[in-house]
C-alpha cells in the first residue's frame, strides 16, 4: 500500500484537529479542577498553589503578600430561617462581593463550607487589615435579596518567607477566630 501526499495531508489535518480538541478538553478539565463547584471562585487547591507561589516570591524577592481567612457569619441561621437554597445563595452572593472588592491580580477562593480565602499580592499586614475592614463593610452593606443580613469575620496574616500554605492559613484562621470572638 502506498501513501500519497494527499493522504498524508488529510491525516495531518485530522491529527491537528484531534490535538486541538484534546487541548481544549484538557484546558476545560484544568479549569474545573481549580474551580469551586458552587461559587464563581477558585477552590482550595488553586488557592494553596497561589499561596505557595506568593511565599516563593516573598522568599526570593521580598514581595509582601497578605492572606485573609473569611468566615461567613450565621450561615446556619440563614439555612434554618430561609432554607438551604438561601444559604447557597448567601455563599454565592458573598463570593461576588469579595471578587468585586479586590484587585484583579488578587486571588479569591472558596476554601470549603462557609470559608473563603483572599490572597492580596503586594500587600503587608496593615494593608491586609485595611482591606479586611473594607470587605466586612462591603458584605454588610449588601444584604441578600435586600433583606437578609450577611456578615463576615476575617483574620489577616502577612506571609512569611518560610511559610507553608497550611501554616499561613492556620495563622489566618486563628486570627479569624479571634476576630469572631471579639465581635
Amino acid at each position: 500500500m502506498t501513501v500519497n501526499d494527499a493522504d498524508l495531508a488529510r491525516e495531518n489535518d485530522r491529527l491537528r484537529a484531534l490535538v486541538a480538541e484534546l487541548e481544549g478538553r484538557i484546558e476545560r478539565l484544568e479549569r474545573l479542577a481549580d474551580s469551586d463547584t458552587l461559587t464563581p471562585l477558585a477552590n482550595r487547591r488553586f488557592f494553596l498553589r497561589a499561596v505557595e507561589r506568593a511565599v516563593a516570591q516573598l522568599a526570593r524577592h521580598g514581595t509582601a503578600s497578605a492572606l485573609l481567612f473569611i468566615d461567613l457569619d450565621r450561615l446556619k441561621e440563614i439555612n434554618d430561617a430561609h432554607g438551604h437554597g438561601a444559604g447557597d445563595e448567601a455563599l454565592i452572593h458573598t463570593a461576588w462581593v469579595l471578587r468585586e472588592k479586590v484587585r484583579a491580580s488578587d486571588v479569591v477562593a472558596r476554601l470549603g463550607g462557609d470559608e473563603f480565602g483572599v490572597l492580596l499580592e503586594y500587600a503587608d499586614a496593615e494593608a491586609g487589615e485595611e482591606k479586611a475592614a473594607a470587605l466586612r463593610q462591603a458584605v454588610a452593606a449588601r444584604p441578600l435579596h435586600g433583606r437578609i443580613p450577611i456578615g463576615v469575620s476575617i483574620g489577616v496574616t502577612a506571609l512569611r518567607p518560610a511559610d507553608t500554605p497550611e501554616a499561613a492559613l492556620a495563622r489566618a484562621d486563628e486570627a479569624m477566630y479571634r476576630a469572631k470572638r471579639s465581635a
